[in-house]
């Protein structure tokens, strides 16, 4: 007869674990984890790692509970326990030291545009010059003072000897043509 694994050690719960004993697994957890997560608090005060380290470690305590050699070693399950979790917590320092060190890369900068992209501009391109090649010289002035340079209507009005209301009209006007030649 089997006893309850409230009732067993620490030691027969893993070989029970071992065995893919749900419960045992469950009882080790209850009875384990405070005690190990208060250990590892005291060495990293990080709760998310202390989290991840936790996790790891009763997965690898499911996944390896039939390694456990326990008193015919001299070791204690607890011992065991305590062994992983440690090695855990040191690769997950490892982790965050590697990924401190790497330089970030912008992604946005280094990618190339598609070439789909580029011949969609330069078709684009080619339709906008031919299309401030049809514009009226009084038009096509303006538009590249005001678009291209990227001056102000006042600039604009000093630089072209002509009112500002003048170079709204014809700012306007060409928009017009240019919205016409592109459609």
């Amino acid at each position: 007869m089997r006893r309850s694994p409230a009732a067993a050690d620490e030691e027969t719960l893993v070989r029970r674990t071992a065995t893919g004993d749900r419960p045992a697994f469950d009882e080790l957890y209850r009875r384990t984890s405070p005690w190990l997560a208060a250990r590892l608090r005291r060495r990293c005060a990080d709760e998310d790692v202390v989290a991840d380290v936790l996790q790891e470690t009763y997965l690898a305590v499911w996944r390896a509970a039939g390694s456990f050699a326990g008193a015919a070693t001299e070791g204690s399950a607890v011992g065991w326990l305590w062994t992983i979790a440690a090695n855990r917590l040191v690769d997950a320092f490892r982790r965050r030291a590697r990924q401190a060190q790497l330089p970030a890369v912008p992604l946005t900068a280094s990618t190339a545009p598609a070439a789909e992209d580029e011949v969609m501009a330069g078709r684009i391109g080619q339709e906008l010059e031919q299309a401030l090649l049809v514009l009226p010289a009084e038009l096509r002035v303006v538009l590249r003072s005001l678009v291209l340079d990227g001056l102000s209507v006042r600039e604009t009005a000093l630089l072209l000897g002509v009112p500002e209301g003048t170079v709204k009209s014809r700012a306007r006007r060409a928009r017009i043509a240019m919205r016409e030649a592109l459609s």
